[in-house]
């Protein structure tokens, strides 16, 4: 497929929404679709999620913009939460989402029956790694495939050309990557009884761990390669550079991982995506800028998965990379820039920031005046959520982001 002959509605941004202020936030920085859970059956139990009204305010929020919302029903039930699936899924047929996004073909079986009008997702949980999978799946109902995220770029090459063009292919390009086999693990389960495969995921797979030798108890021994023992700590992935590289394989939706992370990840992230698909659906490559603006946010270091045919590798060291903090949240501003602000970390006077909206490239600035809500003039914003008056380069829209670097320029 030429590049230059895919216009943006062949793409889709897919970005997490683990509650109101990380929706509103991957709204606004440019998603077209976003994926969350309602209370039950969701994979992430420790997000924030939405209860049922809360649910069905988000896909009006959503569909009152143009675009669509994933309801994720992708837990791997046991006999007795069965018998509560068909109640929730008539909830979700009145709420109204684009598809429900599942990894169970009995679940599967009965979101046809109770929940005819939406369309169904096949989760990356069930592994699709081969075109036979796939086409089962379309014939089954599905309308995309989550593929394994264990393909190479070739790989998804060849299921594309073995599936039915109406088949979507969708596949993860940003986040962090479990270190079993398309999230089947059972380690969670086995050392604290906390099922991942029903949301509730420990992530033993990130602590750090020592020996015991048998004779020597209570002596530990540090497990070290690279100076760290996280062996299990997968790095996170980062495929902003190869967009055209997937799209060219046959991938149309790209899914940004992330219902845990911060409203303000799901803000910058989703914004460099977004500007970089534009610039893969105009032909052009994905500007620096872009490339940059993915380490503005807490991560372990970036690599591309299995895609280009290596592996993730691990990251042995327990600490995050962190670019810039975010300092506080525009709710409203003039055309003059006068601007009220929520504050999220402290700052002062005279501090250097960047003001991110969704428009184009962060605007550097040093803070100037600050006022609290009374009117009167303060030196640094100390109080969480506090509201503050402040005067910001140019005007910005609602939800623009202040932010304070770490990383030199």
């Amino acid at each position: 497929m030429l590049l230059h002959k895919i216009i943006r509605n062949d793409f889709e941004l897919l970005a997490p929404a683990g509650d109101r202020e990380r929706l509103e936030m991957a709204l606004c920085y440019g998603a077209d679709a976003v994926y969350l859970a309602g209370e039950e059956f969701g994979l992430r139990a420790a997000a924030g999620n939405f209860k049922r009204d809360a649910l069905k305010d988000a896909v009006a929020l959503a569909h009152g913009l143009g675009r669509r919302v994933y309801v994720t029903c992708n837990t791997l039930p046991r006999e007795d939460e069965l018998q509560r699936l068909p109640d929730y899924l008539r909830f979700l047929q009145e709420a109204g989402p684009d598809a429900l996004i599942i990894a169970d073909l009995g679940v599967l079986a009965l979101a046809k029956r109770f929940a005819p009008g939406l369309r169904l997702h096949v989760s990356t949980q069930l592994g699709v790694v081969n075109s036979a999978t796939a086409n089962v799946l379309f014939a089954m109902g599905a309308d995309t495939v989550v593929l394994a995220r264990e393909l190479t770029l070739d790989e998804i090459r060849c299921i594309r050309a073995n599936t039915p063009p109406e088949l979507r292919l969708e596949a993860f390009v940003h986040g962090a990557m479990c270190v079993s086999f398309s999230g089947r693990c059972l380690l969670s389960n086995y050392l604290t009884g906390r099922d991942g495969n029903r949301g509730e995921c420990a992530q033993p797979c990130r602590w750090k761990y020592s020996l015991v030798e048998e004779k020597r108890p209570g002596q530990y021994f540090d497990v070290v390669e690279d100076g760290g023992s996280y062996i299990m700590n997968s790095n996170d992935l980062c495929m902003i550079r190869h967009l055209q590289g997937l799209a060219e394989a046959g991938v149309t939706s790209f899914k940004i991982e992330g219902r845990m992370k911060s409203a303000y990840y799901a803000a910058v992230i989703t914004n460099a995506y977004r500007h970089a698909l534009d610039a893969v659906a105009a032909g052009d490559p994905v500007p620096e800028l872009w490339v940059r603006e993915t380490e503005m946010v807490s991560h372990r270091p970036y690599c591309t998965g299995f895609y280009l045919g290596n592996e993730p590798g691990e990251h042995y060291a327990g600490t995050y990379e962190t670019g810039a903090d975010i300092v506080a949240v525009v709710e409203r501003c003039g055309e003059d820039g006068d601007a009220v602000v929520t504050q999220r970390n402290k700052f002062l006077t005279g501090d250097e920031l960047e003001l991110l909206t969704p428009e184009g490239e962060p605007v550097r600035f040093t803070v100037g005046e600050l006022f609290n809500a009374e009117g009167e003039a303060i030196s640094d914003a100390r109080h969480p959520m506090m509201e503050l008056h402040m005067r910001l380069p140019k005007q910005a829209p609602r939800l623009s982001i202040l932010r304070k670097r770490r990383l030199n320029p």
